[in-house]
């Protein structure tokens, strides 16, 4: 076999570098023209569009907006994803410069009435006088919960410990008509 290896070419012009080593030490030197590519140049531009209020001039690229946000509202797909993309940097933009609100916190003294809860339960129906108890002469009316009311309340008891028959007598005793009431399972009812 040959020692000398074939692919090795001479060099077509014998004023060229060597590869890796070249003859300018401050680079490639910068070109004159802009940095601009003609997609920006042409952005740039303004049109004459005649609208509502007459005729205006706006840039190709609010054309362009205008353009894919009607698209989007026909229901092109793509246009969609690019108005869905300008809401997201809005937002992102606003969350990120939008004022703080600043949020000044007052303090009230209220006073806890359990009759305002009373009356709010008379008044949603939920509750009744109880007619048993109206003479015993107490600060506060004597109330007695409505079936639909205490059967709503056993219903949202999902997957809860089983009601002891202390509870049982409790509901009993606080509702109006206590005879009405499915019990749930487990109860004993």
């Amino acid at each position: 076999m040959n020692k000398k290896s074939s692919s090795r070419k001479p060099a077509r012009n014998p004023g060229w570098f060597p590869k890796g080593r070249s003859g300018n030490l401050k680079g490639r030197p910068t070109s004159s023209r802009s940095k601009a590519s003609a997609f920006e140049v042409l952005v740039e531009k303004t049109l004459t569009v005649d609208g509502q209020g007459g005729t205006r001039e706006i840039t190709v690229e609010e054309a362009l907006q205008q353009r894919t946000y009607q698209d989007a509202l026909a229901g092109k797909r793509m246009a969609m994803r690019e108005v869905v993309k300008w809401i997201i940097k809005r937002e992102a933009w606003l969350e990120k410069n939008a004022p703080m609100p600043s949020r000044q916190v007052i303090w009230r003294d209220t006073a806890h009435d359990p009759d305002n809860a009373d009356a709010a339960l008379l008044l949603l129906e939920i509750a009744a006088h109880n007619p048993e108890r109206a003479n015993i002469g107490a600060d506060r009316a004597q109330l007695l919960l409505e079936p639909w009311a205490v059967q709503a309340a056993l219903r949202r008891r999902r997957g809860g410990q089983r009601l002891t028959d202390k509870e049982c007598d409790e509901i009993r005793r606080c509702t109006r008509d206590p005879k009405s009431l499915r019990w749930p399972r487990g109860t004993g009812e």
